[in-house]
């Protein structure tokens, strides 16, 4: 608790040295539009200027809703409104005084350019981070570490969220959050998890929703929240395009390639990524087995290497029957070929390191090929009101995925001569399939003059398949099958859902009420052993959000959801892995979901120079699910899922975003939490209080000559587990970039993990053991990358100083 005051009092100082208005200011507010279609502009640059001298006096962009809100000193001024592919709207002349504090532009209508540009500049950029009470927006292109990486690299770089060594995500230390891609589940994060991102490419991705209290509209999978990844799409008039060329070490070479060609109701999209990589991995661990007056000691360590080469498109057309109507349809493709080649030392012994009694070397050579599909069709109408539309969609997701691996084991006593028992030649076959359908339907309808009403279904039907067999060579030569490592797990899971949500706006108070009914039917079946299980459950996930806009630019916001997290594919499989024959990782058949009631308090306040957003947020779960390691007395482990009795956890959250000069931005961001884990069905012992703690900050600097510099320092924190601790970690990441090509091109080099020290260590502790790991799954990477724009549109200098952002 001390640190959690010293974290608060240091919050609390920090806000207190932040100069607040004086009270001769004005506030200056409105809408923009589309002057023909009445369509929010969200992201459209604000400039405020001198009435007589045109210069800028301070500015912004608007909002995701195309809202803006700027306090001026008083005096005289005109207001200009700009938008790329867009005619410059500039206000009359604004007098702002005492009697005229507060002016409301109302709607601002853009008219989109007919005829063709002359060269345009535009120095201009949208923040990085958009702040909203109920999201964060990461504008992820603008990011100089995020060049040449992976989607994992991208939410590397995303407060509140961090990524495993192994690829898993968590989303404010909470391992349970759900990932979209445009909104809807994909096959990318299909049987992998949040791993399957490390083949979707960094250049396919525009933007990031960070949502850690969704309302009744989104589905009720993830008790954390939701992460959703929006991938590059253009609908201007017009040939839009760019290209980028990778390279780096270790080796990471790739193309990627994002098109959008417009032409009267057609427009074309498509965006493609092409990479191959090697990535060295490392780890070690450390077990002791404690067996009366006996202790079996394993000193394991692991060398592997993963070559993957991965293609991935995606592309389709719209078809617009007018601009307020349209259908899309769209086709993604994934394939991802893989090779491991992972080498493991075991040395064991017994009572002392002074008494080996065995050394084993085992290699593993894994064929991995994974293709996978996902078509959509999508339609949409917006109506003339605000807030009235509908929208429908289909989508099917079609993968596969087949591993092929070969084990070659070898064991020798301290002499030197060979132990014939633990000599092994094995072979596993693992082939997994996806079908999926996913039907939606949504429709809003506007109430009184601020509210609005949100009605909506949805079907999901997704059938899965995992054919397993580990093989081993006997005395004669022929492979047959391991006893229990042979079956055939079949999972079906058909939830249907309907919601409900009506909000409405009084004055400076806005509400959110939602309901969301959700009918689940999952089935498990082993058909070798013939053992089905069935789960038939109903579920009601209410949600509500209340804002409150206060004086001086500040907002406040109370909200509560309740959540699930049902046991998935992966969790439910009990087919173990088997390229460690010490380790095992598989799921638990009989694992039941985990609920959780959600609140979260939330506030911005933003300033002349950036803002500043926080949130105190308490989290009670029930059954939650989390792994548990067990150690037979030959020391061999098994790490699968279980169900805790529950766990109570609360925390806050600081993210900011400051302009110290026009050439110094810098975002940071942190995070403490509490936890309560009660694991005691399990385990007497397996009740946890942990703190824990996260920190990043980046500063990013605009030099002379088009040249900007990045550096971002990540720090987490120890914390406790059920079974354990996991001990800290740091690293930095350097990036620097220079336009190129009269400003068509970038050239970004970046460093990850500079001083290569992010390191996974752990400490497991049992019954009858200890173990202590440690695990290094990427490495110091280095990559340059080259970016080209295409734009049908010719260029006009048109420079807005750093300040308007």
């Amino acid at each position: 608790m001390k640190l959690t005051f010293t974290y608060l009092f240091a919050f609390i100082a920090m806000l207190a040295s932040i100069p607040l208005y004086s009270q001769n200011k004005a506030t200056i507010s409105g809408k923009v539009i589309d002057s023909k279609t009445s369509e929010i502009m969200s992201y459209t640059s604000i400039r405020v200027l001198d009435a007589k001298t045109e210069k800028i006096i301070t500015g912004g962009i608007t909002s995701e809703k195309g809202i803006f809100s700027l306090q001026v000193p008083f005096g005289i001024y005109r207001v200009a409104a700009e938008f790329m592919g867009y005619k410059i709207w500039k206000s009359d002349i604004l007098t702002l005084n005492k009697a005229n504090a507060t002016i409301d532009l109302g709607n601002i209508p853009l008219q989109s350019q007919s005829q063709q540009l002359t060269e345009v500049e535009v120095r201009a950029e949208k923040s990085t981070m958009e702040m909203a009470l109920d999201k964060r927006v990461f504008n992820v292109g603008k990011d100089l570490a995020n060049a040449g990486g992976t989607a994992s690299d991208i939410l590397t770089n995303i407060p509140s969220v961090s990524v495993e060594p192994d690829g898993g995500i968590k989303l404010r230390g909470s391992d349970n959050v759900r990932i979209l891609i445009d909104g809807k589940p994909s096959g990318l994060v299909s049987f992998k998890g949040g791993a399957g991102l490390q083949s979707l490419q960094a250049s396919m991705i525009e933007r990031v929703e960070v949502i850690t209290n969704p309302s009744a509209r989104y589905e009720a999978e993830g008790m954390a929240g939701i992460i959703n990844i929006i991938l590059k799409k253009d609908k201007k008039q017009g040939f839009n395009g760019s290209f980028d060329v990778i390279t780096g070490y270790p080796v990471n070479e790739g193309l990627g390639i994002n098109m959008n060609y417009r032409h009267q109701k057609l427009n074309f999209f498509l965006n493609y990524g092409i990479a191959y990589r090697i990535t060295p991995n490392i780890a070690h661990n450390f077990q002791r087995v404690f067996d009366g007056d006996t202790t079996l000691i394993s000193d394991q360590d692991r060398n592997g290497n993963l070559k993957g080469f991965n293609n991935n498109i995606q592309g389709g057309l719209d078809y617009f029957f007018s601009e307020k109507s349209y259908l899309t349809a769209s086709y993604l493709f994934r394939r991802s070929d893989a090779r491991r080649i992972t080498d493991l030392v075991y040395k064991d012994y017994v009572n002392s390191l002074n008494n080996l009694i065995r050394t084993t070397y085992r290699q593993q050579d894994e064929k991995e090929t994974e293709p996978n599909s996902e078509y959509a069709l999508t339609y949409r109408r917006d109506f003339d009101k605000k807030n009235h539309n509908f929208s429908a969609e289909v989508r099917y997701i079609d993968n596969w995925e087949r591993s092929e691996q070969l084990f070659t084991q070898n064991a020798f006593k301290p002499n030197g001569s060979v132990d014939k028992a633990q000599t092994l030649l094995q072979n596993s076959l693992n082939d997994e399939y996806e079908k999926q359908w996913l039907f939606q339907t949504d429709y809003s309808k506007p109430i009184r003059k601020e509210g609005k009403v949100e009605v909506g279904a949805r079907a999901n039907f997704r059938d899965m398949v995992n054919d397993y067999v580990v093989n081993q060579q006997n005395e004669n030569g022929v492979f047959v099958p391991l006893p229990g490592l042979k079956n055939y797990f079949i999972y079906t899971e058909n939830i249907n859902a309907v919601y409900g949500i009506v909000g409405d706006k009084y004055k400076k108070l806005s509400y959110q009420i939602g309901l969301r009914a959700e009918w689940t039917n999952v089935k498990t079946t082993l058909r070798e052993t013939n053992e089905v299980n069935p789960r038939n459950y109903s579920n009601l996930f209410p949600s509500a959000h209340i804002a409150w806009e206060m004086p001086n630019e500040n907002s406040l916001q109370l909200s509560f959801s309740r959540r699930v997290r049902r046991p998935f594919y992966n969790d439910l499989s009990p087919f173990a892995t088997f390229s460690d024959s010490r380790n095992f990782f598989g799921g638990n058949p009989n694992l039941n979901p985990e609920f959780t009631n959600a609140f979260e308090i939330g506030h911005i306040k933003y300033f002349k120079f950036g803002s500043l957003s926080s949130s105190l947020f308490y989290r009670d779960t029930k059954d939650k699910i989390q792994t548990i390691r067990s150690v037979n007395d030959l020391g061999f482990a098994t790490t699968r899922p279980e169900n805790l009795t529950g766990e109570k956890s609360f925390g806050l959250d600081i993210a900011s975003q400051v302009n110290f000069y026009q050439w110094w931005k810098s975002d940071f961001s942190f995070s403490i939490f509490n936890a309560d884990m009660d694991g005691s069905n399990i385990d007497e012992n397996y009740k946890r209080n942990t703190q824990s703690w996260f920190a990043r900050h980046t500063s990013k600097f605009s030099l002379p000559n088009r040249l900007d510099i990045q550096v971002r320092a990540n720090y987490e924190a120890p914390q406790k587990t059920v079974q354990g601790r996991r001990l800290s970690m740091y690293y930095i990441d350097f990036s620097v970039s220079k336009e190129v090509f009269q400003g068509k091109g970038t050239l970004n080099l970046n460093i990850m993990d500079i001083f290569n020290t992010r390191v996974s260590r752990f400490v497991t502790e049992g019954a009858n053991f200890i173990t202590d790991g440690s695990s290094q799954f990427r490495r110091r990477q280095i990559n340059l990358t080259l970016n080209y724009r295409i734009k049908n549109a010719k260029k006009v200098k048109s420079i807005i100083s750093d300040e308007t952002n």
